[in-house]
């Protein structure tokens, strides 16, 4: 358990169309501007790693995404994770050609499980992120797929023990019911998530003020915050944030 690691702070790049988007609980997406540029400017002001989800990855967009993906790895010199569309090996064999160092998948791995397999035993555990996209409804926590559009009957914790036992080298768990409102990160949940499972949980979904940021890592116990919103129009600058972090305690990078 690698639970005494620095915590990390993570932008992430939602793109649609070729631009960074930005919304609040999946719908109702504004711009965010140029993800090539925003990256470089993450990865100079101490971004310890970035994540891009092309969120509408229908076939054509592809060859436009990679083409992005290309463009932001000779821009950056941190690590990064790529997802959305990916549905086979050769989706991930692109991406990593591209210059992404991780792959994330999400909808397809919950369609097909044995794509988590396939992934870790050909490129090995730390490529593969499984990123869950849950909300907890009036019967629990649910997975859901397509973007947030589908529900699932899959439960958030045993899906998370079984993609792990499958190979998964980390876990992106966003809370539906906190992306983009701003009132803090699903704390218990991923205590939960954190305590049970052996690898690095990163949260998403939530972050409004450096606090939230704080509480994510202390009460949540997770390994890595991600963001979007609070750093892509300036209200959280990151090298505050980790001398925040660092002032109250917590080991950052």
């Amino acid at each position: 358990m690698n639970k005494g690691l620095a915590k990390r702070i993570i932008p992430c790049l939602d793109i649609k169309d070729g631009q960074t988007v930005k919304g609040v609980n999946f719908v109702n997406l504004r711009s965010a501007g140029d993800p090539v540029e925003l990256a470089c400017a993450y990865s100079k002001t101490g971004a310890d790693e970035l994540v891009f989800l092309d969120i509408t990855a229908s076939y054509e967009g592809r060859k436009t995404f990679t083409e992005m993906v290309e463009k932001v790895a000779l821009g950056i010199n941190i690590p990064f994770t790529v997802g959305g569309g990916v549905n086979e090996i050769t989706d991930v064999e692109r991406l990593l050609g591209a210059g992404a160092d991780k792959v994330s998948v999400n909808s397809a791995a919950l369609r097909n499980p044995s794509l988590i397999d396939d992934i870790t035993s050909r490129f090995g555990s730390q490529v593969c992120v499984c990123a869950i996209d849950a909300r907890k409804d009036d019967d629990g926590w649910h997975c859901y797929t397509e973007g947030g559009r589908k529900r699932t009957e899959r439960e958030l914790f045993e899906w998370a023990r079984e993609v792990v036992d499958r190979g998964a080298g980390e876990i992106l768990f966003t809370s539906m019911n906190h992306d983009g409102v701003k009132n803090g990160f699903a704390n218990e949940a991923l205590c939960r998530l954190s305590e049970d499972l052996p690898v690095p949980v990163i949260a998403s979904g939530g972050a409004g003020c450096m606090s939230h940021f704080l509480d994510v890592f202390q009460k949540g116990k997770a390994d890595a915050a991600l963001a979007a919103s609070v750093f892509h129009f300036g209200e959280i600058s990151i090298p505050e944030l980790k001398g925040y972090l660092a002032d109250n305690g917590v080991v950052v990078r």
